[in-house]
């Protein structure tokens, strides 16, 4: 981006009007548990699922890479409840290849969440070795870190909800983790090899050796609703994730949220990371897929994200399905965490580069120039903090007869111009 290329975009950009915007509140179906501590307790003394430790047993607690609601509350109680029970607890990092692929980044990722050994009260252990256990029906070697396979049980848990990139029984859930996340780089490796078509005849067939030839004892299961709340928590035994974790899929698939207009023309996401999503942000959230296997959401022309989130320790996986972004997401964008995740998932279009602008606006206007309209003045245009939190979002001037008409929205405020800060970013 040297001078003159630079002055020439400033000249072709910057006649370019942004729309007026005004807040709208999105609602969704929203059950929730109020006392999440009081209903963990009950499901692991209804299910008695700690009755089998026994004094002094090693437990290893598998904890992901996804930033979910009073997880780190939820890994604290389950470390006090083992300790109890006569249980020696630590936690193990079950992320697959995130975090660079290596144990120091896999425990930095679990202390910047909240997990931390002081707060959990629990050591955590990473490494990216593993121990094969067999061979699943497929034909395909099964993995399982090694600290999880040397210990005495293995408890896991983790947030069901619908994948970014396949459609199946399972998606993202306790399979998925017990197979990806605890088969660690090698595992994830293995799983994503002949591509997202086979990932969910994969996830089921190698958890299914994992159940059978490890220690893994329950599984805690968390539901989130659309406003990013924990809505139901379940305790299921060794023998009872395969069967039931399908049925909690599809409720977390009618919980999930989304954006409740069809078709326009920009989308301004303000930050996106692997604390979010896989992928960076929800391609079902936005219509945006890097697979062929996943489909549905809204129809949008231009997207352009604006950051990355400090969470995400510089994996900007993602930003390669969007068409624009700025110097400021590009500057935090690390090779070495990013594109370990599409080496392993045989995904490269998602660690694609998209267009780099020098600033919001610019990421903004490029894509008001490139979405083919003749008025540029008459541009649809829907503005989100990321794909999590959707209950308030921007939507531009013409689009409120839309929201109007929808009895899930709610028109806050008057119309507004964006305020940008003398570097030309969003305030």
């Amino acid at each position: 981006m040297g001078g003159d290329s630079l002055s020439t975009i400033d000249n072709l950009l910057d006649s370019i009007k942004t729309p007026r915007m005004v807040k709208v509140k999105q609602y969704f179906e929203r059950p929730s548990i109020k006392n999440v501590e009081r209903e963990l307790l009950d499901k692991l003394y209804s299910k008695g699922v700690l009755s089998n430790i026994k004094h002094g047993q090693n437990i290893a607690i598998a904890v992901g890479s996804r930033g979910i609601t009073n997880q780190p509350l939820m890994v604290k109680i389950l470390v006090s409840e083992i300790k109890k029970a006569g249980g020696i607890p630590f936690i193990v990092p079950a992320m697959g290849s995130h975090g660079g692929a290596t144990a120091e980044g896999q425990k930095n990722m679990l202390i910047g969440m909240g997990i931390s050994e002081e707060y959990v009260e629990a050591s955590i252990k990473a490494t990216m070795e593993v121990f094969r256990v067999g061979t699943s029906e497929n034909g395909l070697p099964v993995y399982i870190d090694k600290y999880a396979h040397e210990t005495d049980a293995i408890v896991i848990i983790n947030r069901i909800k619908p994948h970014v990139a396949f459609r199946g029984k399972y998606e993202s859930g306790l399979m998925k983790m017990i197979t990806i996340g605890l088969g660690k780089q090698k595992g994830a490796d293995i799983c994503h090899e002949l591509g997202f078509g086979k990932m969910a005849e994969n996830i089921p067939a190698i958890a299914k050796v994992l159940l059978q030839k490890t220690n893994i004892i329950f599984g805690v299961g968390i539901l989130e609703n659309a406003y990013h709340e924990t809505c139901k928590v379940e305790v299921l035994k060794n023998d009872e994730i395969e069967k039931e974790e399908p049925a909690l899929q599809e409720e977390a698939k009618k919980l999930a949220p989304k954006l409740y207009f069809d078709k326009f023309d920009v989308l301004v996401i303000d930050e996106i990371g692997k604390d979010i999503s896989g992928s960076g942000f929800s391609t079902n959230v936005v219509g945006r897929y890097h697979t062929p296997y996943a489909s549905g959401g809204p129809n949008i022309t231009r997207i352009a994200v604006l950051d990355i989130t400090d969470r995400s320790h510089g994996n900007g996986n993602g930003l390669g399905i969007v068409d624009f972004t700025t110097k400021r997401a590009f500057d935090k964008f690390i090779f070495e965490q990013t594109y370990l995740n599409s080496l392993t998932s045989t995904v490269p279009v998602s660690v694609k580069i998209p267009m780099v602008l020098k600033n919001d606006r610019q990421a903004i206007q490029a894509c008001i120039k490139t979405c083919n309209i003749l008025d540029k003045e008459n541009v649809t245009m829907v503005r989100i903090k990321n794909t999590v939190e959707l209950g308030e979002i921007e939507i531009s001037e013409n689009l409120i007869d839309i929201a109007k008409s929808n009895k899930y929205l709610e028109i806050c405020g008057s119309f507004y111009e964006l305020n940008f800060d003398d570097n030309g970013n969003l305030f």
